[in-house]
């Protein structure tokens, strides 16, 4: 007896979840969203990938439970600007709703590649992910600043401070810069070359004291943006004689200062009090190793923003009023916890796990849930929790961000 194509396509659909259902329990080949007593298999369409990627939202701990929103974007999901001398992506409000804060910008500048003269409203705090740069600003005060910067070194560039950025060689770099406004858009700076487009040649001309004419062959602003240009030489040849320097350094070398560290990880925090121009923008660069977990804390002074540089791990964030829900992280994710409220960061890989912390604000804070609980009196803790006299000793009364396996 011939089956029908109907037939047929429902007894293959069947072998299929009856095959994923089998595999999965074998092997864990095929995730499914189900734990004992909940959940059941799913038949398709999948993207397995993305199942196999985010196993805390395919399959959510029993812990989690009702709407808190998505608190993960990643820049393998955002538009890339590709330009002549390199390219750009950015996550904003647009992408992470909840991220009405900060706003994020991965960049890639080739040998020689420049990032235009330009300014913007925002303040620009910068990482270094890799390769070497070279970044000027000049201030309202008529001071310049000329520095070179590599890998886990910091920029900060005030707002409205105009500033460039230009790769070096060999292989000029890769950077993340964050913006202290969420609604911050990378395609709406302020550019020299767009001014100067729209800006009458005599007008030019009077204000610079040269005839209008030696501006006739300025580029169009499509020209520029990110675009090719010779590397230039040691940093002493831009070196502007007679020009005063800024007041303060607007770059640092976060990775040449002692971390924080435990038996499981480091943690590296930056404010205004080691970089003073650094305003409005505090982070710190974690460090887990594998098992081990960035302590359950909150932050009592703002949201934060986090970008995963390598490894993998989840995040569970408790939002109050039974709010709370777990996310899955790989390197060039971006994480958000809204302010004040309660997390943690595991590191579910087999390598470091390694991401920054990036807050708007001018210092950094946390508060510590096993510091607090081990400064409390034990008759009220006992009371809250119902934990006996030996788990009480072994709470911390020193804050260990990162805790072991």
């Amino acid at each position: 007896m011939k089956l029908s194509r109907r037939k047929m396509l429902a007894a293959t659909a069947g072998g299929i979840v009856t095959a994923a259902a089998t595999g999965y329990a074998q092997n864990g080949a095929v995730p499914q969203p189900r734990r004992p007593g909940h959940g059941g298999t799913d038949p398709g369409p999948r993207n397995l990938e993305r199942d196999h990627q985010n196993p805390d939202m395919l399959v959510p701990p029993s812990t989690d439970s009702g709407t808190l929103p998505n608190l993960r974007f990643s820049f393998s999901d955002a538009h890339m600007r590709l330009e002549s001398g390199g390219w750009t992506r950015q996550v904003t409000v647009r992408e992470l709703g909840v991220s009405t804060a900060i706003a994020g910008v991965n960049m890639r500048l080739n040998a020689g590649g420049v990032r235009e003269l330009h300014w913007h409203k925002a303040a620009e705090w910068a990482y270094m992910l890799y390769g070497t740069a070279r970044i000027t600003a000049v201030d309202a005060q008529g001071r310049n600043f000329v520095g070179d910067v590599g890998v886990g070194d910091l920029w900060y560039f005030p707002s409205g401070i105009p500033h460039s950025i230009q790769g070096l060689g060999p292989d000029g770099c890769e950077f993340l810069l964050v913006f202290d406004d969420g609604t911050f858009d990378e395609d709406n700076t302020f550019l020299i070359s767009d001014w100067f487009k729209h800006t009458p040649g005599e007008v030019l001309g009077k204000n610079f004291g040269v005839p209008a004419s030696a501006f006739g062959h300025v580029p169009d602003p499509k020209e520029l943006y990110i675009f090719p240009a010779r590397v230039p030489g040691a940093l002493a040849t831009d070196e502007i004689r007679g020009a005063a320097a800024v007041s303060q350094p607007l770059s640092y070398r976060m990775m040449a200062m002692q971390p924080i560290r435990t038996k499981s990880g480091t943690v590296r925090i930056v404010d205004s009090r080691i970089f003073p121009a650094s305003t409005t923008i505090a982070a710190a660069l974690v460090e887990v190793n594998p098992g081990a977990m960035r302590e359950l804390h909150w932050h009592p002074n703002t949201n934060e923003w986090q970008y995963y540089i390598e490894g993998q791990g989840r995040m569970g964030v408790f939002g109050a009023s039974g709010q709370a829900r777990t996310f899955d992280y790989r390197g060039g994710d971006v994480g958000y916890v809204p302010f004040a409220m309660g997390h943690y960061i595991e590191n579910t890989g087999t390598q470091p796990l390694r991401f920054l912390e990036m807050f708007k604000s001018s210092y950094y804070a946390d508060v510590s849930l096993d510091q607090w609980i081990a400064l409390t009196p034990p008759e009220l803790v006992q009371a809250h929790l119902r934990i006996d006299a030996q788990t009480i000793d072994a709470l911390r009364k020193e804050k260990k961000p990162i805790v072991p396996a």
